[in-house]
């Protein structure tokens, strides 16, 4: 058995070596093979990363776009309280004493600093307004310290700026920017708790009693309870609230909207015309993708690009009354 076992073994490995052969490729079968491979690759590879550049120019138009729409909705919903809107005889002069050419953009920031807008070059108001803002539980049935509660309300002042021109060290695009600013006073109401007696720095009630013939004349007469930097005694001479980014992205290049009524005020980017007497706005505003896509402020608007350059406006109303009692 042992003897027959070695002869089968001896037959199978003699057998195996008879059949194996010696395979491979010649030098000139792998050159061919590698110039196949190439022009077929090239092609497939050009494809895919011309298609992956198209998807990532469009995905940077779509959230542009939905960025921006989101924004001027938060905008909307902000105004729906409006009770005066300041058009750009209230936004772009200064306080005086003459009633007819009084205004309030040396009273707000960044004349009067604020947390992020400081600079008259790089942070510019666009849409101020006062508003009546809800407020939940401000208010005690009986006395302040009541737990029943009710809500109240308190006037608020609401400004929105375009800062451009960030620092390199800016985590925020090199374009520009939407931001907003608020201070808000206290209740006006009987029993008004913490929550309702709490006033942000530089808050002063809108000037309904002062001298003038409108509204308009009133409103531009307001001034900011802050002080001077010499002021004896010393009191806040600049905002504590922070002056907060809603977007970023925005265009500062391309045609200026043009108002078929009311005043405008801003820039390409984002513009609003004002009708101060109708509490009316209609406010424009222009995103910038290409500022996504290549992280620089190099490219103009231009008609061939005006994709990357989406831009929506909407017309606000305020809705929101003013209460004399």
């Amino acid at each position: 058995m042992k003897h027959l076992l070695i002869f089968i073994l001896s037959r199978l490995l003699k057998s195996s070596a008879i059949n194996k052969k010696i395979g491979g490729f010649t030098l000139i079968e792998l050159l061919v093979a590698m110039v196949l491979a190439v022009l077929v690759i090239t092609p497939l590879m050009a494809f895919m990363i011309n298609t992956l550049d198209s998807d990532r120019k469009e995905q940077a138009k779509a959230t542009t776009e939905q960025e921006i729409q989101a924004a001027l909705d938060y905008i909307s919903r902000d105004m729906q309280q409006a009770i005066y809107i300041y058009d750009a005889d209230g936004v772009t002069r200064n306080n005086s004493t003459t009633i007819s050419s009084s205004g309030i953009k040396d009273q707000i920031p960044p004349t009067k600093n604020a947390p992020n807008c400081t600079s008259t070059t790089t942070c510019t108001p666009v849409l101020v307004f006062w508003k009546r803002e809800f407020l939940a539980d401000s208010v005690g049935v009986t006395s302040t310290t009541d737990t029943n509660r009710d809500d109240g309300f308190a006037y608020s002042l609401v400004a929105y700026y375009l800062i451009t021109n960030p620092s390199s060290t800016s985590p925020w695009s090199p374009s520009a920017r939407i931001a907003r600013f608020q201070i808000r006073g206290k209740v006006g109401a009987e029993n008004a708790n913490s929550t309702g007696t709490a006033s942000d720095t530089g808050y002063n009630a809108p000037p309904l009693g002062a001298n003038g013939a409108t509204l308009k004349e009133k409103m531009n007469q307001w001034k900011t309870s802050l002080v001077a930097s010499n002021a004896s005694p010393p009191g806040a001479t600049s905002y504590t609230q922070r002056v907060e980014t809603l977007v970023d992205y925005i265009s500062t290049t391309g045609p200026t909207p043009t108002c078929s009524s009311g005043q405008g005020i801003g820039t390409s980017g984002f513009y609003a015309c004002v009708d101060a007497n109708e509490v009316l706005a209609q406010v424009y505003v222009r995103g910038n993708a290409y500022v996504r896509l290549k992280n620089n402020n190099n490219t103009s608007y231009n008609d061939a690009a005006s994709a990357y350059f989406p831009s929506i406006n909407k017309r606000l109303e305020g809705r929101g009354y003013i209460y004399t009692k």
